[in-house]
């Protein structure tokens, strides 16, 4: 008998236990209205108090951009904070520099709204639209990457420069209890305004990746918050290298069709892709036509470990290499030069080290999160 009372025992206590959990954070955490003072007064919103500050101001319509959703783990959602909210958070440091520790930078996700906040928001982000859209069309490009094609209709147009990104919205599914954000640069071309097209490399076990490739079709209304982003193309003449990797190519494929469209054909462009074997490779007819109508465009594949069917006749070695090789031996040392890269940290970080070797200084990159 007593075998069998125990585990019931156990069981209301611990139901009692957690009855009492919700009752003294209800008590406790209960912070009520709070005021957000935006920009000396200039906005000012009444909200229920015990949120983050990245999601509370998302709820008002006001989108600081974060690529990682609200995890802590990109460092993208910085705000001015113009009042005491306390120290900084372990979470927070590693993204701060001395300059921002000084100004009082905070990462918006990290701010749990206790009390009456004043912050300051650069004017740009209350440009920042929440689109609604259909997905046109969903493709494989390769075994792990998809090809994901919205179609805009609530608004049914958006205004964005190559190389930007927005934050797809994922509905709650499975054991996914709440709506999600995640980061994707736009691959397509800022002239077709109609349009949102996402590159999106499967991440095991990653929130967002996993409900496009398993549980996402045609059809589907999905929405899209921005455009976000500093990465695009500076108006210069100088040498254009480009770097990137997996799908790494969204902004990129963007920024040099744009230049196509608009004509900007007289800039030298060399654009490096970098993969692991063939089939990692994608869209290369597409470049290897643009490189035939457009003499000062440079495109080259490089495999770093091709399989033998793969019958590979290009560049072959760490993306990195190749990189070094033509800056050392191809491409004109004499012309002023700019960098743009996307993909991983560690891509971009040897990238950099490569470019500070050939001296190139200038060097613009989207770094995943």
């Amino acid at each position: 008998m007593e075998i069998i009372l125990a585990p019931i025992v156990v069981s209301v206590i611990s139901s009692v236990l957690a009855l009492i959990i919700v009752v003294v954070d209800g008590v406790v955490n209960n912070y009520g209205e709070v005021e957000i003072d935006i920009n000396d007064s200039k906005r000012n919103l009444k909200v229920k108090g015990g949120t983050p500050l990245l999601q509370t101001l998302s709820s008002q319509g006001i989108f600081v951009p974060s690529a990682c959703g609200g995890r802590g783990s990109c460092g993208a959602c910085k705000v001015k904070v113009l009042s005491d909210v306390g120290p900084y958070l372990p979470t927070e440091l590693p993204y701060m520099s001395k300059e921002e520790l000084k100004e009082n930078i905070r990462l918006a996700c990290q701010i749990k709204l206790k009390k009456d906040i004043k912050i300051y928001l650069p004017e740009e982000l209350f440009n920042i639209r929440k689109f609604k859209g259909i997905v046109e069309s969903l493709k494989d490009v390769t075994y792990d990457i998809k090809e994901l094609r919205i179609r805009l209709v609530e608004p049914n147009e958006a205004n964005f420069k190559a190389g930007q990104y927005v934050q797809l919205v994922i509905p709650p599914y499975e054991n996914i209890k709440e709506s999600t954000q995640r980061a994707y640069s736009i691959s397509s071309s800022p002239s077709d305004k109609n349009h949102i097209e996402l590159l999106i490399r499967l991440v095991p076990g990653g929130i967002a990746t996993t409900y496009v490739h398993k549980y996402m079709k045609e059809g589907d209304v999905v929405e899209v918050v921005g455009p976000f982003g500093d990465f695009y193309m500076r108006d210069t003449n100088a040498d254009m290298i480009m770097v990137a990797g997996g799908s790494g190519m969204a902004p990129i494929k963007s920024i040099i069709f744009d230049m196509w469209e608009r004509g900007i054909t007289n800039r030298n462009v060399w654009y490096f892709f970098g993969a692991r074997s063939k089939r990692d490779l994608y869209y290369l007819e597409i470049f290897q036509e643009l490189e035939k109508k457009w003499p000062n465009f440079h495109f080259i594949p490089a495999l770093s470990d091709p399989l033998p069917e793969d019958d590979w006749t290009g560049e072959i070695g760490l993306i990195t290499n190749v990189l070094d090789k033509y800056l050392q031996n191809i491409i004109p040392a004499e012309n002023p030069k700019e960098g743009y890269l996307c993909g991983s940290p560690g891509m971009i970080n040897a990238c950099v080290q490569v470019f500070d070797k050939h001296g190139v200084k200038d060097v613009y990159y989207d770094k995943f999160a």
